[in-house]
């Protein structure tokens, strides 16, 4: 199935115009429920209520309003949001081109795949090349939904991934949390961690070898409940581990490492497909879930491709995971032009 663009928009270059297309770079495979009446098993509906007028709200009849004191708010409209953002917000403008390593991966937010529009493959296929023949990435801004975004393109071969970036106001201090600065270290049990990094380490980032073993729970719990049978109890077995002597630890973390190179494991059990039975019963004028879950942002661990060679030794670039929800993916904010029917409500 062909991938769908999920918005458009241009890239200003000096004074080259390109214009693009954005795509879904991933999906999050996370199991998703519905919320069920647990008495008669149908599908909820849930609804917007005003405790003032103690009357149910329809959604044309909400608007946004930010609040400047308790229980004090400012109505606005989308049309005073819209005319702030102007034309700009259909421009992603390049300020400047740095280096990869000296962008700190802790201000990734989202990943998205970039595809140049009609009339614009040449310049699209220029500006990749010349990143990625210089090994710089670029830095633009642009307006999206009254928000200004920070982003970052970068080349990806064959083309160009686009991701948003957190402003450093939104980024909490490190300063704040207790990093352990005053324990002391020897240089016997740096030695021996740089030996444990060492014999954990790989040349190459293997994706495929890690996998959602709760997903598969989940899924397998599901699965056997639609057909009536009964989950196995208990659950997976989590070792407990007690930590006496640090240097200790590293030694016996050293050896059961070497124990495991000597024992070939078996090879990880494909995850099952989707379950076809339903659970429970459809209210026939249940309200329609949220937005197809195909429009979930990617997570961050797109964002970089570690390389390869050397030790462990080296800092390795790594970001934080997005939350998923509960029923349904939320609604994508990194479209340039929203389609209409993927919008559903005031943020």
């Amino acid at each position: 199935m062909p991938a769908h663009s999920i918005g458009s928009g241009t890239i200003s270059f000096g004074l080259v115009a390109i214009p693009i297309r954005l795509y879904t770079a991933a999906v999050s495979a996370g199991v998703s429920f519905h919320l069920l009446h647990a008495t008669c098993g149908h599908r909820i509906r849930q609804q917007a209520y005003c405790p003032v007028d103690h009357a149910v709200v329809e959604r044309g009849a909400l608007v946004k309003g930010y609040e400047v004191a308790k229980d004090q708010y400012v109505p606005v409209t989308e049309e005073e949001l819209q005319a702030l953002a102007g034309a700009a917000s259909m421009v992603i403008a390049i300020r400047e081109f740095v280096l990869l390593p000296r962008v700190d991966p802790i201000y990734f937010e989202r990943t998205y795949y970039l595809g140049p529009a009609t009339g614009g493959a040449k310049a699209y296929r220029l500006l990749a090349q010349a990143m990625a023949t210089t090994g710089r990435v670029a830095l633009a801004t642009f307006v999206l939904r009254g928000k200004e975004r920070l982003v970052l393109l970068r080349s990806a071969p064959p083309g160009l991934l686009l991701h948003t970036m957190y402003f450093t106001d939104e980024v909490r201090d490190v300063g704040e949390i207790d990093t352990g600065e005053t324990a002391p270290i020897t240089e016997g049990e740096l030695e021996l961690a740089v030996r444990l990094i060492d014999e954990l380490s790989h040349a190459e980032f293997t994706l495929a070898q890690y996998r959602d073993d709760y997903r598969r729970r989940v899924l397998d719990l599901v699965t056997l409940k639609g057909e009536g049978k009964a989950m196995p109890a208990g659950g997976p077995e989590v070792s407990r581990i007690r930590v006496i002597d640090l240097m200790d630890a590293l030694r016996q973390s050293l050896a059961r490492r070497a124990a495991l190179a000597a024992t070939p494991g078996a090879p990880p059990a494909p995850m099952p497909k989707k379950p076809p039975v339903k659970v429970g019963t459809r209210a026939p004028a249940a309200t329609p879930g949220r937005l197809e879950r195909g429009l979930t942002p990617a997570r961050n661990d797109d964002v970089l491709n570690p390389g390869a060679g050397g030790t462990a030794r080296r800092a390795e670039h790594g970001l934080a995971r997005t939350p998923s929800p509960v029923s349904g993916a939320t609604d994508d904010p990194m479209t340039l032009r929203e389609r209409p029917h993927l919008v559903r409500g005031a943020r």
